[in-house]
């Protein structure tokens, strides 16, 4: 018999439409993702790059209303490791981002920090490690973004642990954890980007429960990984050598994660991000549709 996992509300995102940037050639215009992510039997979705969809938001509400499709959240990039100077361009982004989120009713703002290596050219861009300064930076930094996110716009951050960023594997995601305030800092886990990095999604509910404020769902190939690994290979690459796959093939098996995160007896977002890009344009949708019919039958 299938659970019943009331507690998770599934969505999709842009990314899993091939979408990584605001403008790109190479992208599905936003009226057919949109179309597509509705026809896939998703009803809530993010806002992807700040600009894909349209930003005025009388006219948004207007376009995924007519699709019977809510806004889950928002999405922002930072380098809060760099310290104070970085502050003012940092909010600047944030405050666009966020005020558009709250104007769809979304709650969340997923927060992504910066990358060490370029994802498009490979090039090292600043050291994997950061220094114990770097850290302070990065957890005070959080916890101030935390505090004027909910003061200013109501809505709560969870900040996404990614591949080549300074938040990346199992140790360096609890030092983030026991570094920053519960009050203020929450975690998008996203199950792709944390078994890529090495880590355990299921262990890391269990262990840090009241942390985990969102999900993202993706699995890797365990193969495609391995060579990555091996080779150093940078994220952009990775992804278009399909590192990241269509559940059910790959890791982590999802339906133990749901089922941990069901058992946190709270409601969370369980967004779909499908990375493919870039991809041809008729690929994505019937991904989409395979993959909510496989989480339909995990029970959510």
């Amino acid at each position: 018999m299938t659970p019943v996992l009331d507690r998770i509300r599934v969505g999709s995102a842009p990314d899993s439409w091939g979408v990584w940037f605001p403008d790109d050639p190479r992208q599905v215009p936003w009226r057919r993702f949109l179309d597509e992510v509705a026809e896939a039997g998703y009803s809530w979705i993010e806002l992807g790059p700040y600009g894909y969809l349209p930003t005025d938001p009388a006219r948004l509400t207007d376009e995924v209303g007519r699709r019977n499709l809510r806004v889950s959240a928002g999405t922002v990039f930072t380098a809060l490791h760099r310290g104070p100077a970085v502050w003012e361009s940092t909010w600047e982004h944030v405050a666009r981002v966020a005020a558009l989120t709250r104007a769809m009713g979304a709650r969340h703002l997923v927060v992504i920090p910066s990358f060490w290596r370029d994802d498009r050219t490979a090039e090292i861009l600043e050291p994997p490690e950061l220094t114990a300064e770097q850290w302070a930076h990065l957890t005070t930094g959080m916890e101030r973004l935390g505090r004027e996110v909910r003061e200013t716009y109501g809505l709560d951050i969870v900040v996404h642990p990614h591949a080549d960023t300074h938040l990346d594997t199992e140790a360096h995601v609890e030092r983030f954890l026991d570094s920053t305030d519960p009050g203020l800092v929450s975690l998008c886990l996203d199950t792709g980007h944390y078994a890529y990095c090495g880590g355990d999604s299921v262990k890391l509910i269990e262990t840090y429960g009241e942390r985990i404020g969102y999900l993202h769902l993706k699995q890797v190939d365990p193969v495609v990984l391995a060579d990555v690994v091996a080779n150093g290979i940078p994220f952009g690459p990775a992804v278009r050598r399909g590192v990241m796959c269509e559940p059910p093939s790959g890791v982590p098996a999802l339906e133990p994660v749901l089922t941990a995160a069901q058992g946190l007896g709270v409601d969370l977002f369980a967004i779909v991000e499908q990375d493919m890009y870039p991809c041809e344009p008729d690929r994505p949708l019937p991904v989409a549709v395979r993959t909510r019919r496989f989480l339909r039958s995990c029970g959510a």
